[in-house]
């Protein structure tokens, strides 16, 4: 699955090395070492995918991603970083990032991780209806696009996925492992917080446009996630 990935990382020789380790696996691979540069390269529609470092001169890699993300970009982002605690990376999650790799790390990890991210965003495991509609929801799988009362809204890959998880099947509850067997894949670790993050800012997207007829993201605590269609709200 050839791609073209844009490794921003300013260490010039872990970017060397990335980019010796993507280039085995087919891809096409530019670098730059500052976050400006990031931008600038990401904006032009180049990149399929980018591997993006938190911490680079000129602009953050945070800032890379917030901004991109406020642009509605939908390039899978791949953060990396030194700092390990879970509160650095639910911000990056926060900010829209699609995975995250801390430092230090096996470029064989990197290099999985990529596969990962590609295949989950390029060829969904499993076919979906062309469109699935939950109230003023509108979820078509083939733009990879999400219109709530008739407004477009830009979701990160991962978002799109949880979506699709739950609307699939309005009512029913799903829990934190089952949407990360579903929406992330059961080749990765991933935290049941990350889930949390990630419901918390579709709820944030899905839930902020007025309309009637509007379905529901709900928590179920001490269980999981579900959709309501607003039709059985009141059941």
């Amino acid at each position: 699955m050839s791609a073209r990935i844009l490794v921003a990382e300013d260490d010039e020789m872990q970017a060397r090395l990335i980019r010796v380790y993507l280039e085995r696996e087919g891809h096409i691979v530019q670098c730059v070492h500052d976050g400006r540069m990031a931008l600038e390269r990401a904006r032009t529609g180049w990149p399929d995918l980018l591997v993006l470092d938190v911490m680079m001169p000129a602009v953050s890699g945070l800032d890379v991603c917030r901004i991109l993300r406020a642009e509605a970009s939908r390039i899978p982002i791949m953060m990396l970083t030194a700092q390990s605690t879970e509160t650095d990376m639910l911000l990056g999650l926060d900010l829209g990032s699609d995975d995250y790799l801390t430092k230090p790390y096996s470029p064989r990890e990197l290099a999985a991780r990529v596969r990962s991210l590609l295949r989950r965003t390029r060829e969904p495991a499993a076919t979906p209806p062309a469109a699935i509609t939950v109230g003023n929801l509108v979820i078509d799988t083939a733009r990879f696009e999400v219109h709530v009362a008739g407004q477009l809204v830009a979701l990160t890959a991962k978002e799109f996925a949880i979506l699709t998880v739950l609307a699939a099947e309005p009512g029913r509850v799903f829990t934190r492992p089952e949407i990360i067997d579903h929406a992330f894949g059961l080749d990765r670790e991933v935290l049941a917080r990350t889930v949390d993050v990630h419901v918390m800012n579709l709820r944030r997207k899905v839930q902020q446009v007025p309309g009637e007829s509007r379905c529901l993201l709900e928590t179920v605590y001490g269980r999981g996630y579900r959709i309501v269609d607003p039709r059985d709200a009141g059941r």
